[in-house]
């Protein structure tokens, strides 16, 4: 019991400094997570529509649709920056991840506290996009949560998740890749992942509507949908939510793996 809060209580040290450092740089880290959908709103749900010839993309639900496939990107992108990018610097030149692991803490459990720490990152950066939502487009889209508990389930195992992919990442990549490696995964997988369009409006191409069933960012979009916005077809809660979990723990496991080699070798 004694080493349980002892190992609890140093989890959480390694929290508030990690904390410390980010209210240090508050503001680049709500432009990071904030300038992508602060886009795509303006430009597709307050500009387009705007124009004389009008734009089918920002008219009717569009709004409605784009809305938690932004929020997914914002997961997807805090959760992978605020692991993978810090540890491509820690795995440098200098070590600076020798540091880290000199806490009195288990080796495992430092990377259980980036990945737990990203979440919390996705998290924040997740709410931020509903006020915009709201405010930006010609229409206003306002969320519809019936189920509170299920939304918190989507959202938390989707940050896991995103930290997760993102501990993968910076324990398996070079520095020096880093950068063009997050660019290979996240353009395909955001462009693919149903972000702008739901996983039902695949029908009519069976090959891309099971093809895409292998990138993670589908099921947070679906998810997201279900519990934000519920009058758009999306995949059944139970199947998303389901895979949300497996991709949850299979990723976890495989960047927790991936870390330890690293940190030791």
């Amino acid at each position: 019991m004694n080493n349980a809060m002892f190992l609890l209580k140093a989890f959480f040290g390694l929290m508030a400094r990690d904390l410390r450092v980010m209210t240090r740089e508050l503001l680049p880290f709500i432009l990071r997570v904030g300038m992508q959908p602060l886009l795509f709103l303006f430009v597709f749900t307050y500009v387009l529509p705007r124009m004389s010839t009008g734009n089918p993309m920002g008219a009717g639900n569009f709004g409605q649709v784009l809305l938690p496939g932004l929020m997914a990107v914002a997961i997807m992108f805090s959760g992978i920056a605020a692991v993978a990018l810090p540890l491509s610097t820690e795995f440098g030149i200098t070590r600076e991840i020798d540091d880290r692991v000199m806490s009195p803490v288990p080796v495992w459990l430092v990377g259980v506290e980036k990945v737990v720490f990203s979440a919390l990152q996705s998290i924040t950066a997740a709410v931020l996009v509903i006020p915009m939502a709201y405010y930006i487009p010609a229409t206003p889209v306002k969320p519809e949560i019936g189920n509170w508990f299920l939304f918190l389930v989507v959202l938390i195992l989707s940050s896991l998740l995103a930290g997760s992919l993102g501990l993968l990442i910076g324990a398996m990549v070079p520095p020096k890749q880093i950068g063009l490696v997050c660019s290979i995964v996240l353009v395909p997988i955001t462009f693919l992942g149903c972000v702008y369009f739901p996983w039902a409006a695949l029908k009519n191409i069976p090959f891309l509507k099971y093809g895409v069933l292998i990138n993670p960012i589908v099921y947070i979009c679906e998810g997201l949908r279900t519990t934000v916005t519920p009058n758009v077809v999306s995949m059944p809660w139970w199947v998303s939510t389901l895979a949300l979990l497996v991709f949850t723990v299979l990723l976890g496991r495989w960047g927790l793996q991936s870390f330890l080699k690293r940190v030791i070798s």
